[in-house]
């Protein structure tokens, strides 16, 4: 069918679960996961991606094509981008949102550039997120422990004019233990304060438990990209280990797609299968 955006899926579903392509394989186990489940997905490319691949294209193609032959919808997402160019790129690929990510930057210039983006992403359709507060486990202004504020929150979706906020409330990127402590009433209290859908990154580690409590207290998107790859890799070293022999990438990388394809269905029902 043909792709979606995020806002479409957020229509009609409280919450929606994306994932990170690192490869094609990824892309494949995505789909295939949502399609079990019955439910939308959302396939992101990073700008680290992009970057290993030599480029966006060759990867946001081929999940283009993979997701519009997909039985559910699919929003096909470019995640982390700080290059206003790789933006512009991602428009013309037919990507149906986009995050910009300016918390490197003074909160004047990424509101600034960040308005920018809105306004370009606005004229062709597509849904645009941004970032305020320092999510933990990337370089630069991504510390941990700067979380983000209700009022600067409101201050600057209004501002810019953003369709989602990333906001910073205790998760960490590249965490491989689901250990994190969410900050419940910051949520809620971001979600009383902002009138855009708020989105939660570094939920690879957050437990499930945690995960249902945070769309309850007003998360709607839910970004996991370190578990899926923990346990793509973990299947891969199994094979391996299992048959010391293999020359052949398809014998391993087969059993670890379909394992993060089983997961992806799971937690794609966790997240946007809930009605309650």
């Amino acid at each position: 069918m043909p792709l979606v955006s995020v806002g479409d899926i957020l229509a009609t579903h409280r919450a929606v679960a994306a994932f990170n392509v690192i490869q094609l394989e990824h892309a494949e186990a995505i789909v295939a996961g949502a399609q079990l489940a019955g439910l939308p997905v959302v396939l992101q490319i990073s700008e680290n991606t992009a970057k290993y691949h030599r480029g966006l294209a060759p990867l946001a193609l081929a999940a283009r094509r993979i997701a519009e032959s997909s039985t559910v919808g699919v929003a096909l997402h470019l995640d982390h981008a700080e290059d206003e160019e790789l933006v512009t790129e991602a428009l013309d690929l037919g990507m149906t949102s986009v995050m910009f990510d300016a918390a490197k930057l003074d909160y004047a210039d990424n509101l600034r550039r960040t308005a920018a983006v809105a306004i370009a992403g606005r004229a062709r359709g597509v849904w645009v997120e941004a970032e305020l507060g320092e999510v933990g486990g990337k370089d630069g202004a991504h510390a941990p422990g700067v979380k983000t504020d209700p009022a600067d929150a409101t201050a600057f979706v209004t501002a810019t004019g953003v369709d989602g906020l990333a906001v910073a409330v205790g998760s960490s990127h590249a965490m491989t233990t689901r250990t994190a402590t969410l900050d419940f009433d910051l949520i809620a209290r971001l979600r009383d304060a902002v009138r855009v859908p708020l989105v939660l990154h570094g939920s690879s580690g957050v437990s499930d438990a945690d995960i249902v409590r945070a769309i309850d207290a007003g998360m709607r998107k839910v970004n996991i990209a370190t578990h899926l790859n923990t346990l793509f890799t973990g299947a891969v070293r199994a094979e391996l280990d299992r048959a010391p022999g293999l020359v052949d990438p398809r014998a391993y990388l087969g059993p670890a797609r379909d394992a993060v394809a089983d997961e992806v269905a799971r937690l794609v029902t966790l997240i946007t299968g809930r009605t309650a």
